[in-house]
């Protein structure tokens, strides 16, 4: 018998209580005999996970709880394998995480690295008992001094708790800029900031990003050994379950074991991976579909008793494809989505209603902070997390290169347009093609990290008096990034890299393409304010029993605010519809593209020295 004849084996020296467990249950599961060496038997681990991970995935809700722990089991089992017989080479991770005013998403961040360090052990604990395999790089890039006091106490409190985390504060990130020789330092200046020491703070989430992507490399335990992983501070290693009850988060990909995997196996030198949870795309150009959904959740709620049990909890059906927040995803190839999403109500049961009308009202101001209550991404188990498919766009938040990868950086920081991560992303498939991959291996992304919205900074976002919300500064920087992407995506059609030396053709394609995206952005403006007539009706014929005053304030204060940002006459609207701002972003989005190969080798010489 295969498990006798495992009992028997000079490895059964090895403490490995989970992995016997697992194959006295399924003694299938690892055919070929027992495992005759110490890397064999750690390999042993690799081949079972698939399938644990595909049962796992395919459990029901009372059985999930216990299959991830013992999962999570395995993978610590196999770690201390590592450790006690050095058959296997890690990667050390340095992580980056940028942060610019918001303590309540750094702890999310940093208590989620900790989480997934305990619970599966990637690389196991260092003489002070530190864990060994992880590094953590805040970036600081806060206006508030509170807020910097806030992000070094975090830092030091998950540095008690075993990480080693560090704090790249202000100053030191100024002196590090300046300790570059000045003719290299003029080259990058677009890169990494011209800002002054008196003012560096909120730089940009690019130019921050890149001066972290500096000190990770200084920092770096063992070059060419070392992967680089930046996260943003809104992100956490968790991805969201579909359960009977709603979404459940949890800790249920190891990311560092295949992330070091992929990168020991495949020949990649950037991998990005997705987003789960909130969308991570503007409110500019999610209004149309919100508006569709709220006025169908709206129709619905109407007709039911106000009193009667909540009816709106259909929790357990699945969450949005790819995009489908998106007001224009057929701009990236993705197909039409359901006209109309369901509202699900996250209240406790039981509740009627008038209350679930409530709830929504209550949220809705979140929506101009990023939240999409009824398009958030759910995670999706596809098989082996490993597996790799082309990338074309960086998820700046979620994004691991090695040392050579450290040249493919997102660039254009001084523009400050959205958009950059899937701009920097079709320039680096054009250059390094499957080098640049993709892997199921999603982070979630929480747009709001408590109730109050005013906790957390996020830049393009004003808020003013009577609690009105502006977005006029974002939806502009959406407008003229979504401008500067599809140039790049209709450039590299028909020309190389090379040839965006060539302004007076880079100038013809952004010209053509601003023509197209124009009627593409004024057809979904057209939309949102025939919703608003709809929505106006609504107001107008609220039945009795769901008129709570408070409700319909909240309900009446979205609609003013969606007027104000989307309306014909809205800041944004001016500043697109003004030819000579149309023009003047022109000329700034030419000349960034003419200049991307200088900076880029400007930039390499940095990181390759």
């Amino acid at each position: 018998m295969r498990l006798s004849l495992y009992r028997q084996h000079p490895m059964s020296r090895f403490d490995t209580p989970v992995l016997r467990s697992l194959l006295r249950a399924h003694p299938d599961w690892l055919p070929g005999g027992p495992p005759d060496s110490a890397a064999t038997l750690v390999d042993a681990y690799d081949r079972l996970y698939p399938q644990l991970e595909s049962r796992l995935w395919a459990a029901d809700d009372a059985a999930f709880d216990d299959g991830l722990a013992h999962y999570q089991a395995l993978f610590r089992e196999q770690q201390a394998l590592i450790d006690a017989t050095g058959v296997r080479a890690q990667h050390r991770f340095v992580i980056g995480i940028p942060v610019a005013d918001r303590p309540a998403h750094l702890r999310q961040c940093l208590e989620s690295i900790l989480q997934l360090c305990r619970l599966y052990g990637y690389g196991g604990r260092d003489a002070d008992g530190r864990y060994a395999g992880v590094e953590v790089i805040v970036a600081e890039d806060s206006r508030e001094p509170r807020h910097v006091a806030a992000h070094r106490a975090l830092v030091e409190a998950y540095r008690e708790q075993g990480l080693k985390v560090a704090h790249f504060d202000l100053p030191e990130q100024y002196a590090l800029l300046q300790a570059i020789p000045e003719p290299a330092r003029r080259q990058v200046e677009r890169l990494l900031t011209d800002q002054p020491a008196e003012r560096f703070y909120q730089k940009g989430q690019a130019a921050n990003r890149n001066l972290c992507i500096l000190k990770m490399h200084q920092r770096a335990p063992d070059k060419g050994h070392a992967l680089y992983y930046l996260v943003d501070s809104d992100q956490a290693f968790l991805v969201n379950r579909q359960t009977a009850a709603g979404e459940a988060v949890v800790p249920a990909l190891n990311y560092f074991y295949y992330i070091d995997r992929i990168f020991r196996t495949a020949d990649v030198r950037v991998l990005s991976g997705k987003l789960v949870g909130d969308p991570p795309v503007s409110p500019a150009v999610m209004a149309a579909n919100f508006l569709d959904d709220a006025l169908a959740f709206l129709d619905r709620i109407a007709a039911c008793d106000p009193q009667s049990p909540c009816g709106f909890h259909r929790q357990a059906a699945a969450l949005p494809g790819d995009a489908a927040y998106h007001d224009l995803a057929q701009l990236f190839g993705f197909a039409a989505q359901t006209p109309a999403f369901d509202y699900r109500c996250p209240l406790p049961q039981p509740h009627d209603h008038a209350a679930c009308l409530a709830g929504f009202a209550d949220r809705l101001r979140a929506f101009f902070f990023g939240e999409h209550p009824t398009r958030r991404t759910g995670f999706r188990y596809a098989g082996d997390f490993a597996a790799l498919a082309p990338a074309r766009t960086i998820y700046p938040g979620n994004t691991v290169v090695d040392d050579e990868g450290l040249r493919y950086i997102i660039p254009f920081g001084h523009l400050r347009l959205r958009m950059s991560g899937p701009t920097a992303g079709r320039l680096i498939q054009a250059e390094i093609g499957a080098r640049f991959a993709t892997a199921n291996l999603p982070m979630l992304h929480r747009r709001i990290a408590a109730d109050d919205t005013r906790d957390e900074f996020r830049p393009g976002v004003v808020e003013g008096p009577d609690a009105a919300v502006d977005i006029s500064n974002e939806f502009e920087r959406q407008f003229f990034g979504d401008l500067m992407l599809f140039s790049v995506a209709d450039w590299l059609k028909t020309r190389t890299l090379d040839a965006l030396t060539d302004a007076d053709a880079v100038a013809a394609t952004v010209a053509r393409v601003e023509d197209e995206l124009l009627g593409l952005y004024a057809g979904k403006r057209d939309a949102v304010n025939a919703r608003l007539g709809d929505l106006d009706r609504w107001l107008d014929a609220v039945p009795e029993g769901l008129d709570d005053s408070l409700a319909l304030a909240r309900i009446r204060q979205f609609r003013r605010d969606l007027a104000a940002n989307f309306g014909a006459d809205s800041t944004a609207w001016r500043q697109i519809g003004d030819p000579a701002h149309r023009a003047a972003r022109r000329v700034q989005i030419v000349d960034a593209l003419t200049r991307y190969r200088a900076e880029r080798a400007a930039w390499d010489r940095l990181v390759t020295t």
